[in-house]
Order: structure tokens, then C-alpha cells, then sequence
């Protein structure tokens, strides 16, 4: 499923929709009535870790922030510098600022229709403006069928969203703990160090959206990677610098791909999804997640990513 930076992308595109009347509605949704979108005004968007909102109001209540504040809000000072050997820019913001986003909501509201619409994504989910999602390879049954979205919202000015694999309902407000998000600017960088520091395997923790709100699957074994730290190794048996440095890997990982998506360019991937690490040694596969959760894929360097076992912590590395 989409991870924070590619969520907060999804934003940046329902921006210049800020303040503008929707006209028309459709989609495949059973979960909401679409039609109650009718006639209201789109007057603001928030990402919080995996999850997006948007909050309507009546066409003729206040119409909240304009497109051009939004942008200016969320924008990031871009410095672009030419490849070597070539023409190509690449672009990187400077300095990177993390907005204020919320941990994975796992107990939503469910009492009765709010004023914000909550959506998270499922695999391969998206947001289009303008612009319908297409096929790109036939399906199990060899049809070249184009993705139904769950959502339309036609705008008044004449453009739409389209939503695709999302789960959607209505909430009363946000629920936010910026303290736990890997791209906010109150992330709490002790509280993290202190989940990360739990004799579960670190590869549980890191999916922990309590305190890694955002933090998804390709994050982790990325990180992981970069941080030469086995999957399985229990955070209680790393150093604190090893720890720290973990840490230091996620933060700046997140903020690079979120750079990446905003100049539009791929991000290279070190270890998922690879037969071979950078180093060329043979990478391997598992499913590993906590007992009664989600188990996701994982792949690592046997060789890079040595397993730490009971005995092999330094005790003087203890604080």
C-alpha cells in the first residue's frame, strides 16, 4: 500500500482543487453515499502517516485556505544541480521541513458522517487529477480492463479527482500524533528510539504505526539494508548506536523519496524486491510479522545483514 511520501503526493495533487464546489459525483464506493458530496465545497486536505483527508463543508460556508495557501504551505524550496555527464537535473529540497501528519488511524470512528473523509489506500491505490488511471497489463482472465475507481469528484471548474483502492468513511476530525510520524516536524525522535529499543524483532517495530506512522513495508527493508541490521534481530540486542543510526536511515530514506516524488523521479531500491544486493551478494525472501498480525515480505543480505544472536552484544555498548 502507499507509504507517507507517497501519500503526501496524493495531497499536493487535490490542492488546486482547495475551495472549489463539486459538481458531480461517481465512483464504485458501497461504503459512503456518494451523492451526499453534492454541492459541497472542498475546503481543506491533510495527510497524517498512511492516510489522507479531506473535509467539505457547505457550498455556501467558508471556503477554508486557497489552492495558491495550500501550496505555499506544502511546498518545498527546490535546488536543482545537472547530472554529471549528462543534461538531467536533479532536484532536492532545501532544507527539507516535515509538516505535522498523524499516526495510522487503527481505530477510526465509526459513529455517524462527520465533516472529513478519511481514506487509506490499499495495494497499488492512487489518487489521479484530471486524468483516469489506465491498464497496463492484462488481469488474471487476460482482459485489458482500466481500474474503476471508488470515488469521481467533478469540480465546478471543470477538473476531477479520481480515488482508486481506497477505504473510505467519514470523520468527525483527524486524529493526529505528529509525535509519531516519520515526515512531521514534531516527530519525536526519543520516543521512537525507545519503541525501537523492545526485544521484539525490529522488523515488527518499524511497521508499528503507533510510533512509525507512515512507515511502510518498502521503508523498512530499504532501511534496514542501509543500516546492515538483520530482520529478525530483536531492537533489544542492537547497540544505541546502531539504534540511532537505524533511525537516522529512516528519517532521511522517507524525506529522499518524498523528494524524489515531487521533482518526478523513480527512486532506486537497494534490497526489495532484488535477486542480488548492491555488493552483488544472493538476497533472501521471507514473510515475517507478529503473531495474530499482518506478515509482510521481507528481503535481506545474509552477508550484509548478518543475524545478531544473544551472545554477540558488546555489553559495554549498554547505556
Amino acid at each position: 500500500m502507499p507509504e507517507g511520501p507517497s501519500v503526501r503526493r496524493f495531497q499536493l495533487l487535490t490542492s488546486p482543487f482547495l475551495g472549489q464546489v463539486v459538481a458531480k459525483v461517481g465512483g464504485s464506493s458501497r461504503k459512503i453515499n456518494v451523492n451526499d458530496l453534492n454541492a459541497l465545497r472542498l475546503q481543506d486536505s491533510q495527510v497524517h502517516g498512511k492516510n489522507l483527508y479531506l473535509a467539505f463543508v457547505a457550498a455556501e460556508g467558508p471556503s477554508g485556505p486557497t489552492a495558491e495557501e495550500m501550496l505555499q504551505k506544502e511546498a518545498t524550496p527546490v535546488v536543482c544541480s545537472p547530472v554529471q555527464g549528462g543534461q538531467e537535473q536533479v532536484c532536492a529540497p532545501h532544507p527539507h521541513p516535515r509538516d505535522e501528519e498523524l499516526q495510522e488511524v487503527q481505530h477510526s470512528r465509526s459513529e455517524g458522517p462527520g465533516n472529513w473523509l478519511r481514506f487509506h489506500f490499499g495495494l497499488f491505490g492512487s489518487v489521479r487529477a484530471n486524468e483516469f488511471s489506465r491498464a497496463n497489463r492484462a488481469n488474471k482472465r487476460g482482459d485489458w480492463k482500466d481500474p474503476v475507481p471508488r470515488l469521481i469528484l467533478h469540480f465546478e471548474s471543470g477538473g476531477f479527482l479520481a480515488f482508486y483502492n481506497c477505504r473510505m468513511h467519514w470523520c468527525s476530525s483527524p486524529r493526529a500524533d505528529p509525535a509519531s510520524d516519520i515526515l512531521s516536524m514534531e516527530f519525536h525522535r526519543g520516543q521512537a528510539l525507545d519503541a525501537l529499543r523492545a526485544p521484539s524483532p525490529i522488523c515488527y517495530t518499524l511497521l508499528d504505526q503507533r510510533y512509525f506512522s507512515g512507515l511502510g513495508n518498502i521503508i523498512k527493508n530499504e532501511i534496514l539494508y542501509l543500516a546492515k541490521i538483520h530482520p529478525l534481530t530483536p531492537g533489544s540486542l542492537l547497540a544505541p548506536s546502531d539504534l540511532e543510526h537505524l533511525l537516522d536511515c529512516a528519517l532521511q530514506f522517507s524525506s529522499d523519496w518524498l523528494h524524489h516524488k515531487l521533482c518526478g523521479q523513480g527512486l532506486h531500491l537497494q534490497i526489495y524486491q532484488r535477486e542480488h544486493c548492491p555488493l552483488g551478494h544472493p538476497v533472501m525472501k521471507g514473510t515475517f510479522g507478529p503473531l495474530g498480525g499482518f506478515k509482510r515480505l521481507t528481503w535481506w543480505c545474509p552477508q550484509c545483514q548478518p543475524e545478531v544472536l544473544p551472545g554477540d552484544r558488546d555489553p559495554s555498548s549498554v547505556t
